[in-house]
């Protein structure tokens, strides 16, 4: 009789001969090479040329490409296999990845969640005893042929993370998972309790198998709330890309902390990261003024923590109201990880129609939309009008 393993290797042979072979055929890379700019809902309604192989499956791999290209662009080597949309969607960016690759190290790592093993890949690069543990057989088989074409190592787990859990012994440097964010009817859901698997549940026996737990979650997710919901937590990063916050993540540890590190990243931006602990901003304190030389606009993965008083204070910078999270100063603070603008208090008459702008709205009534029907403007350019409120009311500043 076959033992698991015996069977698992036994029908990812069969599945790389029939589905593998037939994608990999040479005539059928050359035709989906050939449509990378094809529009796909034209190509979808076309008969496929080769009658081993659907239309349906061509497409796949074409919108695996074109995703690729942005996305995971050292996957766009010969031999690589795409899985379906909803996954290429929920990987993790090259980029993202690598950042996250940097920070660790040691011998045995596991993905209990590994998807379509982007973050996988990149996050067990000083490993060297790697495991991925993947519930959907097909995602599975799909990642073992890639990682053994692109010559990396590990060992592939078709499983549950749940049955995983309660059937393993061993223990490991390193954990890491990113849990579903969506529930049985597709909708996004973002409390730990909601998510697949339940982080409460099982962050205690997580804990007792690794020194070092890695949970990847929405950038939506309330960051009081996870240091409320989970004492283990050691380290939480909030990771922008070209100013798009992408993820939070989250290391937990055995040990409570009470000084939680929080580092923000803008990927990709030239700034510099930002780190400080979590209970800084509580005695943090802004000073406030009317605009001066120069307005600053913190990078979003700064935002997202809400350190707004604590800005103000590391950079010697003041604020413009309460709720306004525009920062001021008449000397240039050239290592603030934002945006910085030269700009001077304008009036609303001095606003000419059909001028070309970008607009920038903060604790504003209108939105950059209605500002720009409101005023006749255009969008785009290189000047900036950014319209707000200080202590003294609502005002208008344009670039210099």
């Amino acid at each position: 009789m076959l033992s698991g393993i015996e069977v698992f290797i036994l029908l990812f042979t069969i599945w790389n001969k029939s589905v593998g072979n037939k994608l990999l055929n040479k005539d059928v890379q050359n035709y989906i090479n050939a449509n990378l700019k094809t529009d796909l809902h034209s190509l979808l309604l076309k008969k496929s040329p080769f009658p081993e192989v659907s239309m349906q499956e061509i497409v796949q791999q074409i919108k695996g490409k074109q995703v690729a290209e942005k996305k995971f662009p050292f996957l766009l080597k010969d031999g690589i296999i795409f899985p379906p949309q909803l996954s290429l969607e929920q990987s993790s960016s090259e980029k993202t990845a690598l950042y996250k690759s940097e920070i660790l190290k040691g011998k045995k790592f596991i993905d209990l969640t590994s998807g379509f093993g982007i973050d996988a890949y990149y996050l067990s690069q000083n490993f060297g005893d790697i495991t991925l543990v993947e519930q959907n057989t097909e995602l599975l088989e799909i990642v073992e042929h890639n990682w053994n074409t692109l010559g990396k190592q590990a060992r592939f787990i078709n499983q549950k993370l749940e049955d995983f859990l309660n059937e393993n012994q061993e223990n490991f440097n390193t954990i890491y998972l990113d849990p579903a964010r969506r529930d049985q009817n597709k909708n996004k859901v973002f409390l730990l309790e909601d998510l697949s698997p339940n982080i409460l549940d099982i962050q205690e026996k997580l804990l007792s198998i690794s020194d070092q737990v890695i949970i990847k979650l929405s950038p939506l997710i309330d960051l009081k709330y996870l240091v409320s919901a989970l004492p283990n937590i050691f380290r939480i990063d909030s990771i922008a890309l070209k100013n798009d916050v992408k993820e939070v993540v989250i290391f937990l540890s055995k040990e409570n902390n009470k000084d939680i590190i929080c580092n923000c990243v803008n990927l990709e931006s030239g700034e510099s990261a930002f780190r400080f602990t979590f209970g800084e901003e509580e005695n943090a304190q802004s000073e406030y003024s009317e605009p001066e030389k120069f307005i600053y606009i913190p990078n979003n993965s700064i935002l997202k923590t809400g350190i707004f008083n604590l800005i103000s204070e590391k950079f010697g910078l003041k604020k413009l109201h309460p709720n306004t999270h525009l920062y001021t100063s008449d000397e240039k603070k050239e290592e603030f990880p934002g945006r910085i603008f030269e700009m001077e208090v304008i009036d609303s008459k001095n606003v000419k129609k059909k001028s070309q702008f970008n607009i920038i709205s903060k604790n504003y009534p209108l939105k950059p939309e209605e500002i720009k029907k409101k005023y006749g403007l255009k969008d785009g350019g290189s000047d900036y009008l950014i319209f707000t409120q200080s202590k003294k009311g609502k005002i208008i500043l344009k670039s210099v």
